[in-house]
């Protein structure tokens, strides 16, 4: 399909720069079939039914963005200077290698020595035709500790491009599920939610459920292809356990609904659905693409912020509720002035 078919005109005031406080009082915009509801966070019960059930992403973010300098190398006997060398780690290759985007990698070549500071140093290795590398971490402490140290939160680039990253984003952009280290971008979806509002779902009857999706940089990639077809997905790591994914398969043979929360959730329980609708447990990588025309096989509806023009994940809610419904729907969130994307207000969508 043509990626044009997925644009639309957003207005740079809507995009949030931080979050609704308190994070329940954000807005929820619910698409439920043909009608269209302006609520919030704290109505979702009201939305659901007694035996549904929310599927959250128990990732946990990493302070994966570094800066630093390629550390002097020695060109004639004299030590080159170090250019400045900006990575983000995008997926954990290793006890100690992690896969990362680099800015400035032409001043890289394989082999070269990073100092990210704070005693952290990394050697830049296996250079991949998207641009990425390996980096591969010096000494012995485990790498979170190393992060800790040197990395900060990885905001997405529309609010690090207009504001920097501070203390107060080390809470904002973590869900209070986050438990499995591991993301380099946060489950948005779930920062709405509260233990006021998981209590309301509870006295509705309403299930929890838990998964781990590590979710990647990738996901803020722009496409550069002019088609869908064209496009190749940057794989992530999840697991689902047997446990959980009896859960699901109990609540759908029952009549109840299986709400993803987050996209991240989605497409983790749709690469673990058979074509005979039953979900296995499930653990590695995924690069499942979700455009319209797919038909899903294991989650009835999905609750998600609202997503980028042209993006792989406004394709995904197209291929849910169709293409025409979804951009009504944002031209419907545009016009009523909905907050969007990571710090943004949420969709609830019913198909």
């Amino acid at each position: 399909m043509n990626v044009d078919l997925f644009d639309f005109d957003l207005p740079t005031d809507r995009i949030a720069l931080r979050p609704e406080t308190p994070r329940d009082a954000a807005r929820l915009l619910v698409l439920d079939g043909d009608a269209t509801r302006d609520l919030r966070v704290t109505d979702l019960a009201g939305q659901l039914r007694r035996g549904d059930l929310l599927v959250f992403n128990d990732t946990r973010v990493i302070p994966a963005q570094l800066e630093g300098r390629r550390a002097g190398i020695e060109q004639d006997g004299q030590l080159s200077s170090g250019a400045k060398i900006g990575a983000t780690l995008h997926k954990r290759e290793g006890p100690r290698r992690w896969r990362a985007f680099i800015r400035n990698a032409r001043r890289l070549r394989d082999g070269d020595p990073i100092d990210f500071g704070n005693g952290v140093v990394a050697r830049a290795v296996d250079r991949a035709e998207d641009g990425s590398y390996a980096l591969e971490f010096a000494g012995d402490e485990p790498i979170e500790l190393l992060l800790d140290r040197a990395g900060r939160m990885p905001l997405p680039p529309y609010i690090a491009a207009k504001r920097p990253t501070d203390a107060r984003d080390a809470e904002d952009y973590q869900t209070m599920f986050a438990a499995e280290p591991g993301a380099v971008a946060a489950p948005t979806a779930a920062l709405h939610f509260t233990p006021s509002v998981m209590a309301a779902l509870e006295a509705a009857g309403i299930g929890k459920a838990t998964l781990t999706l590590h979710v990647g940089a990738g996901t803020f990639l722009p496409m550069k292809v002019d088609d869908t077809d064209d496009h190749q997905m940057h794989a992530e790591w999840g697991r689902i356990d047997a446990t959980t994914a009896d859960q699901l398969n109990a609540v759908r043979a029952a009549g109840g609904r299986v709400i993803a929360v987050g996209t991240t959730s989605l497409r983790l329980i749709e690469s673990a659905t058979g074509d005979d609708g039953v979900i296995r447990p499930f653990e590695g990588d995924t690069a499942i693409f979700i455009t319209p025309g797919y038909r899903f096989k294991g989650i009835d509806g999905l609750m998600t912020n609202f997503h980028l023009p042209r993006s792989t994940l406004f394709m995904l809610v197209s291929a849910l509720m169709g293409r025409e419904r979804m951009q009504a729907g944002y031209a419907h969130a545009i016009a009523a002035k909905y907050r969007f994307y990571s710090y943004g207000d949420a969709s609830l969508l019913l198909p």
